[in-house]
């Protein structure tokens, strides 16, 4: 068929763009996984900064950490699981405090918790746990306080009116929670399985905590043999 001239210079020139955009099309498909390998979302977990804390107490291969929150409601639900394998594993379980500042009375429990831990270290992880347990039925800072005094009660301890005068516990929470900051916690529980001596990782964040027991148990294999090198 023919065309005039201005009408062939025309059909040329669409032809060309054609072309041009089919390349350019080409080009995307081509580099479009690299584009979204790029964009893909980070791995799940904790991004560590400072990691120099996520070791086991001395003279331990294998231990749990915890960063909690006593308001935290899936902190309850981890507590009890928690509490299972340190017993069942015969090993650490080394708790933190880190309250949420949204939460009404966390700080305060912790607080309370670390004044029970001066009569003995057992007394305030069972006070811990049964603050877990009780979490509904606490919904302000006075029915904490109210079941403060019952716990107290049942122990056979006296509760003073003023639990922390010179603010030494407060201290003391808030520098775990400093401590949590420059680790990078976002969240509570944050739980890790660390190891010494390791011919593994040295910590593996538990992101899903039912494979809890799977990760105690290879950090036991891992650090086989350990404890001979910690002795020399």
């Amino acid at each position: 068929m023919h065309f005039p001239k201005a009408i062939r210079s025309t059909v040329r020139l669409n032809r060309a763009g054609l072309a041009s955009s089919l390349a350019a099309a080409g080009l995307l498909l081509a580099t479009a996984p690299r584009v979204h390998a790029q964009f893909a979302p980070p791995p799940p977990g904790t991004q560590v900064h400072d990691p120099s804390a996520l070791k086991p107490p001395a003279g331990a291969r294998v231990a749990i950490i915890e960063f909690e929150d006593l308001e935290c409601p899936d902190c309850g639900r981890a507590n009890p699981l928690l509490r299972d394998a340190a017993i069942k594993y015969n090993i650490p379980w080394v708790r933190h405090d880190f309250p949420l500042p949204f939460h009404a009375w966390s700080m305060q429990a912790a607080v309370n918790a670390r004044w029970f831990d001066t009569k003995s270290k057992k007394l305030g992880d069972e006070y811990r746990d049964e603050v877990f347990a009780n979490q509904p039925s606490i919904v302000d800072l006075n029915g904490l306080r109210t079941f403060t005094e019952k716990f107290a009660q049942s122990h056979g301890v006296a509760l003073p009116f003023a639990i922390d005068p010179m603010g030494k516990l407060l201290a003391e929470v808030k520098a775990d929670y400093a401590l949590g900051q420059r680790i990078g916690i976002e969240h509570t529980p944050t739980i890790w399985v660390v190891t010494a001596n390791s011919k593994g990782a040295p910590f593996v964040e538990v992101v899903d905590r039912s494979k809890l027991y799977q990760l105690i148990d290879q950090a036991l294999e891992d650090t086989k043999g350990a404890a001979t090198r910690i002795s020399h």
